[in-house]
């Protein structure tokens, strides 16, 4: 990180872009499943919850095809003013003029397309404008800056969700207004070559962009690794989150009542805290040790930790368990992030992003899929299915560790 000042100026206003949108993302979506819930049930809020990772990964694969010909910004800036357009309407929905939560879900379904829209092209930027010596330490600190801002939203959340939520989202509304800011009048387009025309069949050019993609096999065993890996932390804003509201009750700490959804801001305030603290201290220690064995451990302690979770309600568990989960991500993700990186081609960044975005949207389907078999199944089981989810996503790594070294030094080599 002490390399900050010699990166590229579009990666530090990517940093503080990242900061503001992540800030507003974990003040609100860890807790949207419960607002959910609240007024439609459980088992509908798992279909709407579905319904809405469905529309946000074929928005992804759009945006990773367009990001490849029209350039990267233009489409950060169109997604970053439909976000800024769908928080003020999601603040209206929840103002003491109206409450809707059908037109809030809506919103919710906007927001999420804007993210998958603009991601694949964010992603690609930052492989566009740096070198493969130097990413680790560029996605060190974008991942301590994401998780910075998760920890200041999910406690801004914990805290105000509940009974002040359209305040909340005035909030939200002026933080997508400085975002938006930042992308149109500071970063620059990152793409070295000239934007080409929009093909007439756009279908039929994505397929093609697409097929090449999908004939990487050793791609799509990492993402399909990576898709269950993140279903497990994405079951703290779906799965968990509604079970700690229904199950776990009233316990007080100083004092101070907690109750499940303030378990769950703080739970994901503790993970995020946990991990703008010990991000260079793990990295630095990951570094020293043997790359493959480190990476499968990482796994394991992370699914213990997230196993621990989903099935206990005591508070001081839920918070140890909490630090197993949050050490298992640290010494996971730099080396997963580093591969990653290394995989795709010049001439397709975008569209792999766009297909690794199944990593986000997937795992998104898997968790709103557990929030409808949280309503049929005790939490044994579901707590099992957890753990299965972490058994099958270490045997994959495991059996494609050598390729993605091979995959990886080869780019160094050309550096």
């Amino acid at each position: 990180m002490g390399q900050f000042r010699n990166y590229h100026r579009n990666i530090k206003i990517r940093i503080g872009q990242i900061f503001l949108s992540d800030m507003v993302a974990g003040a609100i979506f860890p807790f949207i499943a419960i607002y959910f819930a609240t007024y439609f049930g459980s088992a509908i809020t798992g279909l709407l919850l579905l319904i809405n990772v469905v529309i946000g990964l074929i928005v992804g694969l759009y945006g990773g095809y367009y990001a490849d010909i029209m350039g990267r910004k233009k489409l950060m800036v169109i997604a970053g003013l439909i976000r800024m357009v769908a928080f003020i309407v999601m603040a209206v929905a929840n103002s003491p003029l109206l409450t809707s939560p059908g037109l809030t879900f809506v919103m919710a379904v906007l927001i999420t397309a804007s993210f998958g829209l603009d991601g694949p092209a964010a992603d690609a930027m930052i492989i566009d404008i740096t070198k493969p010596s130097e990413r680790k330490g560029v996605y060190a600190l974008i991942y301590w800056s994401f998780n910075l801002a998760f920890a200041v939203g999910g406690i801004i959340g914990a805290l105000t969700f509940n009974h002040y939520l359209f305040e909340l989202l005035v909030i939200m509304v002026i933080t997508s207004i400085a975002a938006n800011i930042l992308v149109i009048f500071f970063i620059t387009e990152t793409m070295e070559k000239k934007a080409k025309p929009i093909e007439t069949n756009v279908l039929k050019s994505m397929f093609t962009s697409y097929k090449d993609v999908a004939g990487d096999k050793l791609f799509l065993l990492f993402v399909f690794a990576g898709l269950l890996l993140q279903s497990m932390e994405n079951q703290m804003e779906n799965y968990i989150a509604i079970r700690l509201n229904n199950e776990m009750p009233l316990q007080t700490i100083l004092g101070f009542p907690f109750s499940g959804v303030e378990m769950v801001g703080f739970l994901k305030s503790e993970n995020t805290i946990l991990v703008v603290f010990l991000t260079v201290f793990v990295t630095r220690w990951v570094a020293k040790q043997k790359e493959g064995p480190i990476f499968l451990w990482s796994i394991g302690i992370f699914t213990l930790g997230y196993v621990g979770i989903s099935y206990f309600n005591n508070i001081w568990l839920l918070f140890a368990f909490m630090v197993l989960a949050t050490i298992g991500e640290l010494m996971r993700v730099p080396i997963q992030s580093d591969f990653l990186a290394s995989i795709p081609t010049d001439d397709k960044r975008s569209s792999y992003m766009a297909v690794y975005g199944l990593v986000f949207n997937g795992s998104m389907m898997i968790s709103s899929f557990f929030v409808t078999l949280g309503g049929i199944f005790s939490s044994e089981i579901m707590s099992t299915l957890i753990l299965f989810c972490g058994f099958i996503s270490f045997i994959v790594m495991k059996h494609i560790m050598g390729d993605l070294k091979n995959r990886r030094d080869a780019q160094l080599n050309e550096d």
